[in-house]
């Protein structure tokens, strides 16, 4: 099974890419442990889950082909 994971403001700094795919993936839990595991200078930012367009707030099962959000705070003027 492969997810997209796409990253947005200061997140694209930390990993060095805007997006990625993965495999193997079968939860947001399991995607947060990668992603922190792989760039360790994530758990110094915030940044909101969303899951197909959708915030997630707790563990949500992932399906072949979703598409994982990681969302910094936005600001707008």
């Amino acid at each position: 099974m492969t997810i997209q994971v796409k990253l947005f403001g200061n997140l694209v700094d930390v990993t060095g890419t805007a997006n990625m795919q993965l495999k193997n993936i079968a939860d947001t839990d399991s995607l947060l442990r990668k992603m922190f595991s792989d760039f360790p200078q994530l758990a110094g930012h915030t940044f909101i889950v969303a899951v197909e367009r959708k915030i997630s707030t707790e563990n949500q099962v992932l399906n072949e082909g979703d598409v994982v959000a990681f969302l910094p705070p936005f600001a707008g003027g």
